[in-house]
């Protein structure tokens, strides 16, 4: 199964458990606030406005925190990729676009099968010495995105939603966060068939949601708060991120254009020029670059591969230079 299925199945049985927990009452709780019994765990962003709006230190929270970021460091972002809800909510969108194209970028497997496709006849194209010269400069043609900057729309998302915990004395961000208003409408939706439960509520948090995953369709890469507090965690992340075979890539194998993997990525990075794109730390770890390239030569090992100064694979041994030759 690929990675973009994966992406969307995972992510519908993560939200069909926590369903099935609602109806049964078996206390699961949502990804807000995960829990079994007496074990919980808080979101992180949650459980920093929680504590900035006690004022206190909130021992369930720090457990959380401590919880949270370790796996922000193992793990980066695939969150984003692989458990939010959010990404599934998005496609709705496509109810609104009357069969067009949005173009928005959120969707990494949308792009996957187009840039490969259009790669088989763009890679034989070999470089020439002026674009060899713009990748040695750092400034090549293989990454055509804006680069995004260490600090973003994001970030100040992320501030707002502390300091407003902090003045108003509760996580106001909570309110409004459309992973929580997501299993919020799954259980109105519920009340709804099973008891007949009708409020305001059964229409204003649905439409909550619609305006902001679907209106606002730069919601995970210019306003969510808990990717930016991942990014930066996720600075100190060095496993699972993509690495490129360079003896495979198009790009140094053949002296071919390619850039397929910059221009799937929803992200911005630049797996083959680094350099180029946004910083790994925004990796959510979709594994559309290592489906998406030609070449098959794009891998997420658990630990980075040693590389030479020159930026190409360290050998190992005279033999294996030998091979090279």
């Amino acid at each position: 199964m690929k990675a973009k299925t994966l992406r969307v199945v995972i992510p519908l049985a993560v939200m069909a458990v926590i369903a099935v927990g609602f109806y049964l009452n078996t206390g699961v709780g949502t990804l807000s606030a995960i829990g079994w019994a007496d074990v919980s765990l808080l979101c992180p962003l949650g459980a920093l406005a929680a504590m900035l709006a006690s004022k206190s230190i909130v021992p369930q929270a720090v457990i959380s925190l401590v919880i949270a970021v370790a796996a922000i460091v193992v793990l980066g972002r695939a969150f984003c990729a692989w458990v939010c809800p959010v990404p599934i909510v998005s496609k709705l969108r496509g109810l609104f676009s009357k069969g067009k194209t949005t173009g928005s970028g959120e969707d990494a497997g949308g792009a996957v099968g187009a840039a490969t496709a259009t790669t088989s006849d763009a890679a034989v194209a070999p470089l020439s010495a002026s674009e060899k010269a713009l990748l040695s400069k750092g400034s090549g043609c293989a990454s055509c995105r804006e680069k995004r900057g260490a600090v973003d729309s994001r970030h100040f998302v992320l501030g707002g939603a502390l300091l407003s915990a902090a003045i108003f004395g509760f996580p106001v961000f909570c309110l409004v966060c459309p992973i929580g208003l997501t299993f919020a409408t799954i259980l109105l939706v519920m009340l709804l068939f099973s008891n007949g439960d009708v409020t305001w509520s059964v229409v204003v948090i649905p439409a909550l949601l619609l305006v902001e995953v679907v209106f606002f369709r730069k919601w995970c890469s210019k306003l969510c708060p808990l990717s930016a507090f991942m990014s930066l965690i996720g600075k100190a992340n060095r496993t699972f991120r993509p690495a490129v075979d360079e003896s495979a890539c198009l790009e140094t194998s053949k002296g071919a254009t390619c850039g397929t993997c910059a221009t799937v990525c929803t992200e911005g990075i630049d797996p083959r020029h680094p350099e180029l794109g946004a910083n790994w730390s925004e990796c959510t770890k979709c594994r559309a670059c290592v489906e998406a390239c030609p070449a098959h030569a794009i891998s997420l090992p658990l630990l980075p591969r040693k590389r030479s100064s020159e930026g190409t694979p360290a050998l190992d041994s005279v033999d294996e230079v030998a091979q090279q030759r």
